[in-house]
């Protein structure tokens, strides 16, 4: 069942929220091993250290992005999160434009109370904004829309991920 917004979109914009929305999994890609990359991530949240969290950040998804055979993005990871009326903006996605590489905006703390962001939030926000890149360079979508099919991918692919990491080292992951 589509969201509430569905009805609001033009025809052709509804066409583009069905095919993503059709779209319900996604894997990792074939022969890929990133439990390394995310521990990385974990470690660098555990630290606090924020060039450490970009750095586990990039590598897990430039490995992503060669299993998927898509073009590079750029993440950048960054200290707090803004915050307005409407809330804390938790990542960014901003496409390819005039030549400049995709760019991935992630922040490690929470705006309000300045805490680390807790693991699996923040991986989960890092392949939320990775399913809107693939939308357009996988998918070729031509918008990016959160359907349920979008939902589902994010889900499956962090539960995959997840699964990785909790294969290579049984016990807790992360601090949430």
């Amino acid at each position: 069942m589509p969201f509430a917004y569905y009805d609001k979109l033009s025809p052709a914009r509804q066409r583009i929220y069905r095919k993503s929305d059709a779209i319900a999994t996604l894997g990792i890609p074939p022969g890929l091993a990133l439990a390394g990359a995310i521990a990385a991530i974990a470690d660098g949240l555990r630290n606090e250290h924020r060039a450490s969290a970009q750095t586990a950040c990039q590598n897990l998804v430039d490995a992503l992005v060669e299993g998927y055979h898509v073009p590079a993005v750029r993440v950048k990871v960054l200290l707090r999160r803004p915050a307005d009326d409407y809330g804390e903006l938790h990542g960014l996605y901003e496409p390819e434009e005039e030549g400049t590489r995709a760019c991935i905006t992630l922040w490690m703390r929470t705006a309000q109370k300045k805490q680390v962001v807790a693991f699996k939030t923040f991986l989960r926000t890092l392949i939320h904004e990775v399913c809107h890149h693939l939308d357009y360079e996988l998918f070729a979508l031509e918008e990016t829309f959160h359907t349920e099919g979008f939902y589902k991918r994010e889900s499956t692919l962090v539960g995959a991920l997840l699964g990785q990491l909790a294969a290579q080292a049984p016990g807790p992951i992360g601090n949430g």
